[in-house]
């Protein structure tokens, strides 16, 4: 695939080093780590580039998987922090049950809860438990609610605008998420701001991984 024609993400470019920064706290030494709806592929290529021995395995929906197995393949065998790998793409349908084999030691996602369906929300949530190591991760990145309150006016807006466009659809609450994840042994660690009115949030599993 040209590289002109690959799938390109402004908002990766603008939060893949604050992520990054988080990341580096939060990750062990060569963690493995499940990328759920890496888009453009961008996280998993510039994640693999500053961390040392990560082995991040990246996957999308079926109909996104061909532009991310593009740039994967262009740019993700080259260039890497030493030891460092990222594995050809896989696809994966949060609301299927197989999902790839486990454990890892974290499961990463980047604004995809406030654009998929909110019924599949809890369904992203029992995937990453099942597939986690004990103690792994669920870093989880995007706009947030809290007490059903926007945290500024440009997350509002992309709300309204998400759900006229599809009323499952929006901004999720993290007092929400958080209740949520909880009874699936996914334990809130940390709630950290971002840049442009997005947060970071880091789950701990409590629950015994099964893999996928």
């Amino acid at each position: 695939m040209h590289p002109n024609a690959l799938p390109f993400s402004p908002a990766c470019l603008r939060n893949q080093e604050p992520i990054l920064t988080l990341l580096r706290q939060w990750l062990a030494p060569e963690a493995r780590v499940l990328e759920v709806g890496a888009g453009s592929g961008q996280h998993a290529i510039h994640m693999a580039r500053h961390l040392p021995g990560v082995r991040w395995q990246p996957s999308e929906r079926k109909e996104s998987l061909d532009g991310l197995a593009g740039r994967i393949a262009l740019e993700g065998q080259e260039g890497l922090a030493p030891g460092a790998r990222v594995a050809p793409p896989l696809m994966l349908d949060v609301t299927e049950p197989h999902w790839p084999a486990g454990p890892f030691e974290a499961v990463f996602t980047a604004n995809t809860l406030h654009i998929m369906p909110a019924a599949c929300v809890p369904q992203l949530l029992a995937g990453s438990a099942r597939v986690l190591a004990a103690d792994g991760l669920l870093l989880i990145y995007g706009p947030f609610r809290y007490g059903d309150r926007h945290t500024a006016a440009s997350n509002q807006a992309v709300d309204v605008h998400l759900r006229q466009l599809d009323p499952a659809m929006g901004v999720r609450d993290a007092e929400e998420l958080q209740a949520a994840a909880a009874h699936m042994g996914l334990h809130l660690q940390a709630d950290a701001a971002m840049p442009a009115n997005n947060r970071l949030l880091v789950f701990q599993n409590s629950s015994e991984g099964r893999g996928g």
